[in-house]
């Protein structure tokens, strides 16, 4: 026990199927991170991530006491770390948004500390940490950097950028959102939105739970039919990839914590959305639209679409667009930023050269592919 938090590790299995039992946290975290939940262990293990690589680490006032954090992370060695062990996170690297530790937002600090004890103390545990999508602001942040200093260790920063979130302000409904987010450009996009309804029959519809399970072969039959479909590159056409989200949806939709939101035009589908849902903040894991379509800003038109039926349910909302570094946010009507970072973290005083090369080739092939790109 450290700073008067107890961590144990916890077999994945066995935590892949207690949501109902840790739903108190996500309601108390600041970030409430959907790849730490169970439905996405459970997701991983039925992927095929074997359980053996798999660290759950549950924090805990007291043996019996109240959960105040959780952090799932994956033992690796691969091209990524330059082939030194470390812990990462999300297990599974596709469409995932955050690699950061859910807390307790009155315990954070001591949990985040604890957290990072138990990997020091652990000596079948690597000591270094890659952290591709860690929030740079926030309790989370703050606390594994606030519990490095104490214990002992690091942590760099590769691969800056800002991602859009959508966090209201109290008092604001859809249009102060809109004409906040949009700015000098609100009129404008409004008024493309009311052409696109002129356009034909728009119908807005939002499925949860087996009706999303049932949604997202609209949304994997849209994606294929644009350039990731001629590319060979999407979803639909990647066996293992599909798999994996399906049992995402699956999972999460049991618990209905998923939705997938689609915008049709004329009985066509024009624009769909991924997202999971935790705590009242919905994270963006894909979006597509019909490309045929572009002049319309489709997907600008689902992202407004969505919003309005946000602040129509009347009860306390955000969005994480789950935006990458290589996303191009700007049209979408989303005003707030929270800066990201791939992070490499050191526990005590262990090295980390080789992932620290890695870390920073991988930053500099993608700043050259960013160039060649223009």
């Amino acid at each position: 026990m450290r700073g008067g938090i107890l961590v144990s590790r916890v077999p994945a299995g066995t935590y892949a199927g207690r949501d109902a039992a840790l739903a108190t946290l996500w309601s108390r975290a600041e970030a409430p991170n959907p790849h730490m939940a169970p439905p996405a262990i459970g997701a991983a293990l039925a992927s095929g991530v074997p359980e053996r690589e798999i660290v759950v680490l549950e924090a805990r006032t007291a043996p019996d006491g109240p959960l105040v954090g959780v952090w799932a992370l994956r033992r690796q060695a691969g091209l990524r770390s330059g082939f030194a062990p470390v812990l990462t996170a999300p297990l599974v690297p596709l469409y995932e948004t955050s690699s950061a530790p859910v807390l307790d937002r009155d315990h954070a600090m001591a949990a985040g500390r604890a957290l990072l004890a138990a990997i020091l103390d652990d000596p079948a545990l690597p000591k270094v940490l890659s952290l591709p999508l860690l929030p740079l602001h926030g309790q989370a942040a703050n606390a594994l950097e606030a519990g490095l200093a104490a214990l002992g260790g690091r942590l760099r920063r590769f691969e800056h950028w800002q991602r859009p979130m959508l966090i209201p302000r109290a008092g604001e409904d859809a249009t102060a959102y809109l004409r906040r987010a949009l700015g000098s450009g609100y009129k404008k996009r409004m008024q493309q939105h009311r052409q696109l309804r002129k356009a034909g029959d728009l119908v807005y519809t939002r499925h949860r739970g087996a009706d999303a399970v049932v949604a997202l072969d609209t949304l994997l039959a849209l994606e294929a039919s644009g350039w990731k479909g001629r590319a060979g590159t999407a979803l639909a056409q990647r066996p293992h990839d599909a798999a994996y989200i399906r049992e995402i949806v699956a999972r999460f939709a049991a618990v209905d914590a998923v939705r997938i939101d689609l915008l049709g035009l004329d009985g066509q589908p024009l624009a769909g959305g991924l997202l999971l849902d935790r705590a009242g903040r919905s994270h963006f894991i894909k979006i597509a639209y019909d490309e045929s379509r572009a002049r319309l800003s489709p997907g600008r038109a689902l992202a407004i679409a969505m919003l309005q039926a946000d602040f129509a349910a009347g009860t306390p909302f955000s969005l994480d667009s789950g935006a990458g570094d290589g996303v191009d946010a700007a049209p979408y009507p989303w005003a707030e930023r929270q800066p990201m970072a791939n992070v490499l973290v050191t526990v005590g005083s262990t090295g980390d050269l080789r992932p620290r090369l890695a870390a920073q080739a991988r930053a500099l092939l993608r700043r050259w592919r960013a160039r060649l790109r223009g």
